[in-house]
Formats: structure tokens, C-alpha cells, sequence
């Protein structure tokens, strides 16, 4: 490469947890937990299920019972924080904040909404914070990683404050505490990285030797997980990869990286992918081809999480593959998170996102629903 310019679902303690909520709450929940604690004895037992799928199966329906026994419920007085990430209307932070505020409604509870422009240090201020405004949960996001937040979380908790995170792990306080309700909601950031990698060599026909790009966030220690697994895969497959950094003011305004996409190119004209880390520049990546005078097609331009900016490259064929982590589901989820170990002594559940490839092939499945902020 050169330089151009958790702890996972323990069964054990989540039968436990749900065996003694199931002891302890009104009597229309208890065939719910029973319904779950058999699902979960049947998969046990066989059915080639994964331990991901158990905790899905289990998480789902725990929250249509809770939905359907609390659809008028008042929880007002349950207050979270919630970081949604990005800059407020930014691309993917608008899809997490669309599934956090889903879950605000749903379960009737109040949530604080803080915005962050992907900046570590800004995360850690705001954290900082919403600890001493006290509220009964705050999910965070990963990405300072796991000693810039060791310390905090541990106050957080002393004051008896529920946290949890989403989009970017941080596996050591998971760990520390997830008995206590720190989950994690998002993809797997260096598999992630390492599919999204696979699927340029295969998908854009790199023989060992082709000039490939990443443009990423390497120094974010958590974060950066995903940008070395596409570094890795791309170089396992023989192509050299040049490697830019995204720099501060580019992770929060993905415009300003339209000189530094143009000098890239221009530098480089032989270059025949570039992966762009970050969804806001994955989203303005027509832009950044239409700067350099490039058609579609030129340069393989791959890519992660859905907008309908990106939904609209990818049928233009400016961006040919986009690797998907449902970003809805890491707002909506760990509201519910916080909600349940609140509520009933909930562990932390670790929850993969997933992560599928979107390209022309499949696009039009999806691309109404990106329109609509949820994919």
C-alpha cells in the first residue's frame, strides 16, 4: 500500500434474562417469553441456525410482543440520547436518526438527538455532556474507539446511566458491560471492509497489478477496521492500492473532497477503482467523476450505504457497487436496547446489520425505500 497524498450473544445469560423479566412483568407477556425460550431450545438443539440468528429471532419477537402490550404506553419519562452520527440531514446520519425516531415513537419514550459531523472529538465533548445531563440511556457512536470512551462509559455507568453503541464496535466495553446493557447494533466493520474489497476485484475484473485507490479513515482506531479490510482483500488479490486519508473537513462535508477526488485521477490515470469509505462520499461520488471529467463506467467506483443520492449514481452508473448496512435498523434498534434494559434488565445484544452488495442488478428493489430514509 502506498500513500497518495465483543462480546457476542451469550444464550446462556439471555435466557436467564428473559426467564426472570418473564417473572416479573404483566401476565399477557409471559406467553411472549415463553414463545422465545422455546425458539430459543429449538435452535439450540439443531436447525443450523447461527448464533446471529438466534439473536434476531429472539430481538424481534420480543419487540412485536412489547409493541402490541405497550402500543399506548407513556414512557415519556425514559429519556435517551442518541448520536445519529453525522451532520444534521447528512445522508447516512439521516437514515440512523429516521430509525431512532421510529423508536421514539413506538415505545413513547424521549429522545435528545445529538449531532456529531463524524468527528472523534466532537463525540467524546458531546458524550461528555449528555453524561451530565443524566438521562437514563445514551447510544453512542464507536468511533473515538474503545480507550478514548473507557473512562466516560465507566462514570456513565456509575451514575447508573445505560449505554450502548451502534454502527462502529467497541468490543472491550461491550465486554466489560453488556450484562448490563451494552449492545451493539451495526455491520462488522473490518468483514465489511473485506467484502466490499472482494466484490471490486471480482466485480471490476482487477488483475494482479491493476492501480486501485481507498479513500478512508485508517487513523480511527474501531472505524478504521472497515478501510483495512478493503486494503487487505484488494491487496491479497495482487492490486496496488494508493491510500488518501479523509481528512476532518471532508468526513464532515463530503464536497470538499471534489479537489482531492480531480488531483487523485488526474495523477493517476491509470487507475481503475476507487473505494470510497464513508457514505456522504460514496453519495457525492457522481459529483466527484462529473469534477474530473469522467464517464460512468471509467473508473469502478465502489462504495458503502444507501441514499437516494446513491441509489441515483448506482442506475447512472457513476457508482458500480455499494455494500449496504441498513443504517435504519442501527437507529431504531438500540433506542429498543436501552428500552428493555431499562425497562426489564435487558443484557446488551450484539446485532450484525448485515451487509449485501447493491448494484444495477438489484437496485430497483431498494431504491424506493432508500427515497424514503429507510435504506
Amino acid at each position: 500500500m502506498s500513500m497518495a497524498g465483543p462480546q457476542m450473544f451469550n444464550s446462556g445469560v439471555l435466557r436467564h434474562g428473559i426467564r426472570t423479566c418473564g417473572n416479573n412483568v404483566e401476565p399477557e407477556f409471559r406467553s411472549c417469553f415463553q414463545t422465545i425460550w422455546l425458539q430459543t431450545a429449538t435452535i439450540k438443539n439443531g436447525g443450523g441456525k447461527t448464533i446471529k440468528h438466534v439473536v434476531l429471532s429472539i430481538f424481534f419477537v420480543l419487540v412485536c410482543c412489547l409493541m402490541s402490550s405497550l402500543a399506548f404506553a407513556d414512557n415519556k419519562d425514559i429519556k435517551i440520547t442518541f448520536f445519529p452520527g453525522g451532520g444534521e440531514g447528512g445522508p447516512f446520519a439521516s437514515i440512523v436518526y429516521n430509525g431512532a425516531k421510529l423508536a421514539e415513537q413506538d415505545l413513547g419514550v424521549t429522545v435528545e438527538y445529538v449531532w456529531s459531523d463524524w468527528l472523534s472529538e466532537k463525540m467524546i465533548s458531546q458524550f461528555k455532556s449528555a453524561i451530565a445531563r443524566n438521562p437514563d440511556g445514551i447510544a453512542i457512536m464507536g468511533h473515538p474507539g474503545d480507550d478514548a470512551y473507557s473512562k466516560l462509559i465507566d462514570q456513565a455507568r456509575a451514575k447508573g446511566i445505560i449505554v450502548t453503541s451502534q454502527n462502529t464496535e467497541l468490543p472491550k466495553n461491550q465486554e466489560k458491560y453488556g450484562a448490563e446493557g451494552f449492545g451493539y447494533v451495526g455491520a462488522s466493520n473490518y468483514s465489511a471492509g473485506l467484502n466490499l474489497g472482494a466484490a471490486v476485484l471480482n466485480k471490476a475484473g482487477l488483475q494482479s497489478g491493476d492501480r486501485a485507490m481507498v479513500w478512508g479513515l485508517l487513523n480511527e482506531p474501531s472505524r478504521g477496521l472497515r478501510t483495512k479490510g478493503a486494503i487487505e482483500a484488494l491487496e491479497k488479490g495482487g492490486v496496488t492500492v494508493d491510500y488518501i486519508e479523509i481528512s476532518p473537513s471532508v468526513n464532515s462535508d463530503a464536497t470538499q473532497g471534489i479537489p482531492v477526488f480531480t488531483s487523485y485521477v488526474v495523477s493517476h490515470k491509470d487507475v481503475k477503482a476507487i473505494i470510497l469509505d464513508h457514505g456522504a462520499l460514496t453519495a457525492t461520488a457522481p459529483n466527484y467523476m462529473k469534477a474530473a471529467r469522467k464517464k460512468p463506467g471509467d473508473i469502478f467506483i465502489a462504495g458503502f450505504d444507501l441514499s437516494p443520492s446513491t441509489a441515483k449514481g448506482i442506475k447512472e452508473g457513476f457508482i458500480n457497487a455499494v455494500l449496504d448496512q441498513q443504517p435504519f435498523l442501527q437507529g431504531y434498534l438500540p433506542i429498543v436496547q436501552i428500552y428493555l434494559t431499562k425497562k426489564f434488565g435487558f443484557s446488551g445484544l450484539h446485532i450484525d446489520t448485515g451487509a449485501a452488495i447493491i448494484d444495477k442488478t438489484n437496485i430497483d428493489m431498494v431504491a424506493p425505500l432508500a427515497e424514503k430514509g429507510i435504506r
